[in-house]
């Protein structure tokens, strides 16, 4: 490993946007083989990164006050020389770190698909799309949990409640698009803590055959079982950009959030957005056909009139 480049990734702090810019990552690892990479991201993202394959170091980072977590970060990073330091926040710590080249891109919100954003801000085009990392451990244990049915999989929970749509939808949504995939049985997502498992609780009563993966995978593992489901649909959330990362079938659901920026980036993704103004629309205002609708269109199912 003598004389390999190194590398230093600076990310976000939530899981979505942290999914967001491995499509970069990946590329940069791509485009230097045997490099080794450092990333540093929130502590509730590192997850997303532990089976990256070239990681050397991953380093985590709460929040705080008088942003004294970047003071942290730098104490952690300084006495490095790199290679390349690649800054995806716009926090300019890498203006204070010893390396050869450098690529801060710009903070703040913007309009246009964040992805597009990143890839851009490097000249890569077209932009590529976010990846997920497994491990086979982590493929046998998804195999294990879900076997061979194909699995409706939601994900009624997000990180506030004017991003969930109704769970009494997820429900109707979920024995309406069963009807047309055999066999169908339903999983449930979320993450770990309380507020996760009581946004979940409702779907996970009235779906009484579901598989709760509610707050019991790590983030590798979630992929995972994201990767054997037949389709995901589910609030703007990280479980959501993760979904679509992992190749699955992915049906976002917008209304509080902005899906011209934050719509899920993957090889076969779609959105069902309530109507009203962007980012401002009340999720109560998207119905069940509509989401039905996108579904079926997703998975190239034809669905007759009368039965919307």
């Amino acid at each position: 490993m003598r004389g390999s480049m190194r590398i230093l990734f600076i990310t976000s702090s939530r899981i979505g946007d942290a999914v967001i810019s491995c499509g970069i990552l990946e590329r940069l690892r791509l485009e230097h083989p045997g490099a080794r990479f450092t990333i540093a991201c929130g502590t509730v993202a590192e997850g997303v990164f532990t089976r990256f394959p070239a990681l050397e170091r991953l380093i985590g980072f709460e929040k705080e006050g008088f942003d004294l977590h970047w003071l942290k970060l730098w104490g952690k990073t300084a006495l490095n020389l790199w290679d390349l330091v690649v800054d995806v926040r716009g926090s300019g710590i890498s203006f204070f770190l010893a390396t050869k080249r450098r690529k801060i891109l710009r903070g703040g919100r913007r309009p246009g698909r964040r992805y597009v954003q990143l890839g851009d801000a490097f000249g890569f085009a077209p932009a590529p799309l976010p990846v997920a990392w497994t491990a086979p451990a982590d493929e046998a244990k998804a195999a294990a949990l879900l076997g061979d049915a194909p699995i409706i999989a939601l994900g009624p929970t997000a990180n506030w409640d004017g991003k969930i749509w109704p769970p009494e939808r997820f429900i109707a949504l979920y024995h309406a698009l069963a009807l047309h995939i055999p066999g169908a049985r339903p999983a449930i997502f979320g993450g770990p803590g309380e507020a996760e498992a009581r946004r979940a609780a409702p779907v996970l009563a009235a779906l009484p055959a579901a598989i709760n993966l509610t707050g019991t995978l790590t983030l590798p593992e979630a992929a995972a079982c994201l990767r054997r489901v037949h389709i995901f649909i589910g609030n703007d959330s990280g479980l959501m950009h993760l979904a679509a990362a992992a190749g699955t079938p992915t049906l976002g659901l917008f209304g509080r959030s902005k899906a011209s920026e934050y719509a899920p980036a993957g090889p076969r993704t779609a959105i069902a957005v309530a109507p009203g103004p962007e980012g401002d629309a009340p999720m109560e205002g998207l119905n069940v056909d509509a989401v039905l609708e996108a579904a079926c269109s997703l998975l190239d199912i034809k669905v007759a009139a009368h039965e919307h």
